[in-house]
């Protein structure tokens, strides 16, 4: 079954309204400068960074937030990356994989992560190996009748201790931890986060990081997560 758009549905309706969202991460995080990184081929600053050699894209995440005085950053949702493209995790035959679905949010190390709406664990896969994604847990959450999906994943190894299925999260639970450099495979602390409207056929196993002849197909179905964090935040470095 393809991946389609699910019912229009407008997760705006819920978190503009503020009803029931939790701040992401601690409020004291959300509400201190923080930095939008732009990875995308499109800009010239990172043409040095590679996937391939993980230290060139940790100097950059720490140098321009210590630059910019900055304790967090993010960015990164509906991103070409041109960084992608010397490691051979993001490619096979049918075409190299650039187009980020989600967003990374870079945090220090062990920093909570709480879930933002009430819902129910929907699954959960620890995603080991280079460049992977690591431990990964999906949530389901409602609005109406129509379900959405948060896929929040490059997350502490422990997150995955005691979860099952099908139970039930409220909104401000703490539901995993940031990695550290060691155990976020050398590159430095930080969250993959996603929102999703129609899991399609995937399920669990739904890409992180695209082909961009399917771009628009995954885009369709892959909301601007910021819309999570925006409601908390005061500016930007």
């Amino acid at each position: 079954m393809p991946v389609q758009k699910s019912n229009n549905i407008d997760i705006t309706e819920l978190i503009d309204a503020k009803e029931n969202i939790a701040p992401l991460v601690p409020i004291e995080i959300l509400t201190s400068p923080f930095y939008r990184f732009d990875l995308s081929r499109h800009n010239p600053d990172i043409a040095h960074v590679d996937m391939g050699r993980p230290e060139t894209l940790r100097k950059y995440i720490v140098d321009t937030l210590t630059k910019r005085r900055c304790g967090w950053g993010f960015g990164g949702w509906g991103e070409d990356r041109a960084l992608y493209k010397s490691h051979p995790f993001f490619k096979d035959k049918a075409g190299d994989h650039s187009i980020h679905l989600g967003m990374d949010i870079w945090l220090p190390a062990d920093t909570p992560v709480f879930v933002p709406f009430t819902g129910t664990i929907h699954g959960f896969k620890d995603n080991s190996g280079d460049h992977n994604y690591g431990p990964s847990i999906i949530t389901e959450n409602r609005i109406g009748d129509v379900p959405f999906y948060i896929l929040f994943s490059h997350l502490k190894p422990n997150a995955l201790d005691g979860v099952k299925e099908g139970t039930l999260i409220r909104s401000g639970d703490q539901i995993a931890s940031v990695p550290s450099e060691v155990e976020s495979t050398e590159l430095p602390p930080h969250m993959h986060l996603q929102l999703i409207t129609d899991l399609g056929e995937h399920d669990i196993n739904f890409p992180e990081v695209a082909r961009l002849s399917e771009k628009n197909k995954y885009m369709n179905v892959c909301a601007n997560p910021e819309s999570l964090l925006s409601p908390f935040m005061v500016k930007d470095c």
